[in-house]
């Protein structure tokens, strides 16, 4: 899963999608997720990073990811 090219995002968790004019703010974590996944990190890399920088079960990460993912989709971010 990529995100859009042209998806504003900052260091503090704003992001914003040009093409619709929506925005959004999310954490730190959600940040350094959304940098990662517009550079192409693969997804596996990522979640091994996460669940190494910060105190979270596996099993509760997997669960956020997937939401993750469905609130990327609904607000039209990720590439087709």
């Amino acid at each position: 899963m990529r995100i859009k090219k042209n998806i504003a995002t900052s260091e503090n968790g704003f992001i914003f999608n040009p093409a619709t004019g929506d925005s959004f703010s999310g954490n730190t974590i959600a940040s350094e997720i959304i940098l990662a996944m517009k550079s192409g990190t693969p997804a596996e890399k990522i979640k091994q990073d996460v669940l190494q920088k910060y105190e979270v079960s596996s099993d509760q990460f997997e669960r956020d990811w997937e939401d993750w993912l469905v609130q990327l989709k609904e607000a039209n971010l990720l590439e087709n």
